[in-house]
């Protein structure tokens, strides 16, 4: 049954009064970069006290997932409590208590695919940040093209032997475990994948950071020697990994769409308005910069409310991928025209090592990562124009 306006408004106001009395001051302050997010799992070293002790309160309430069923460590929230939550956090600006690939990508296809034993084990985990988890997908000479992958898992009855290579895996070398496309039939591309977890610390797996132009890359390359993978660490049908495949992608181009842009990111325009205040042509760029982002966000509200009601097009998170990911560029060259030949120190103590500058050189890859902006464009194209195909 709909919820009324006025329990709304009641939900909306004991959920200010309790983030007013239990977030933490150090928790309000603005994200500067991603070293404040927390990301939790077994190697997570917490930034400060005030750090654990939001991600412990939020997660002991569900709400590092408000919208996750309780029984899997959620809040059970509606998706109108989850909406006004998030106003409420963003009008406090209070920091998200997680950052998680499995909150963002991982657990909405176990919630679709994932077997019940699954949903409780590793659900409830993602949501008290007990576990990290990294991404098998791209392999060398397989980014986007996923159906030529070729790290092979062979059938031992009880269990898979994979042997292969992954590549471009964000933070595999700071990850708990891993959710990977294999090969587990070569004789069908397109139905021969399956959908397997394994933990990283599994015999056989073995990682090498990847050194990127701005020297603090967080992609890795992993190889899998001999790995042993048990039966039922598969989430959905043999062979029909890719069906999952699919549906994580539309979720991680959701994340990667509002990388930098969150609603806990002060705008640019506030951030720099000194700096900007004689300088008409740069103040007016943070400007319409700004705007930019509240008609993203505005449209990612959207587009949100679309999906909880299973309303929304199937291609949108495209969309939102290839806007957020330019809007996040342009983000960090204002920054660095802001900042002036001092942006561009790379090691001194007064840039933080480089902060600025490492996370300008970052943004070059968000046109890249989970899906070219080449490949977004195309299938907006062909589904949401309805353009013919090449």
């Amino acid at each position: 049954m709909p919820e009324t306006q006025e329990a709304l408004e009641t939900f909306r106001i004991e959920t200010r009064a309790w983030l007013e009395a239990n977030c933490p001051a150090e928790m309000r302050e603005p994200v500067r970069d991603e070293t404040d997010a927390c990301w939790g799992g077994r190697n997570f070293v917490f930034k400060s006290p005030a750090q654990k002790q939001w991600l412990d309160i939020m997660a002991g309430r569900g709400w590092t997932v408000p919208d996750w069923p309780k029984q899997y460590g959620g809040g059970g929230l509606t998706p109108e409590q989850t909406k006004i939550l998030r106003q409420e956090m963003a009008t406090l600006h209070c920091r998200a208590p997680l950052s998680s690939f499995g909150i963002w990508m991982l657990g909405p296809a176990l919630l679709k695919f994932g077997t019940e034993e699954q949903k409780v084990h590793y659900l409830n985990q993602i949501a008290r940040g007990e576990i990290r988890w990294c991404q098998g997908y791209s392999e060398p000479g397989s980014g986007s093209d996923l159906v030529s992958l070729a790290t092979f898992g062979e059938d031992k009855g009880d269990h898979w032997v994979v042997n292969g290579q992954k590549i471009w895996t964000s933070y595999a070398d700071k990850a708990d475990w891993i959710f990977c496309l294999v090969r587990t039939d070569k004789t069908d591309k397109y139905r021969g994948i399956s959908f397997l977890l394994f933990d990283m610390t599994t015999p056989g797996v073995s990682t090498k950071p990847i050194l990127l132009i701005s020297g603090s890359s967080p992609f890795c390359e992993t190889f899998f020697d001999n790995v042993v993978v048990p039966k039922d660490q598969i989430v959905g049908e043999l062979n029909r990994g890719w069906d999952v495949a699919k549906y994580l992608l539309g979720h991680e181009r959701e994340m990667i769409s509002g990388g930098g842009l969150g609603t806990d990111m002060m705008s640019i325009g506030a951030q720099f308005k000194d700096v900007a205040a004689d300088e008409p042509v740069l103040r007016a760029e943070m400007a319409n910069f700004d705007v930019e982002v509240m008609a993203f966000r505005a449209m990612s509200e959207k587009f949100v409310d679309e999906m909880k009601a299973g309303k929304n097009h199937p291609a949108e998170p495209n969309m939102m991928k290839y806007i957020g990911t330019e809007l996040n560029k342009k983000r960090f060259e204002l920054i660095m025209a802001a900042g002036g030949s001092d942006a561009l120190e790379w090691d001194s103590e007064a840039s933080g090592g480089g902060v600025k500058a490492r996370s300008w050189l970052r943004t070059k890859g968000n046109s890249i990562e989970g899906g070219t902006s080449e490949i977004m464009l195309g299938v907006v194209a062909k589904r949401i124009l309805e353009l013919p195909g090449a």
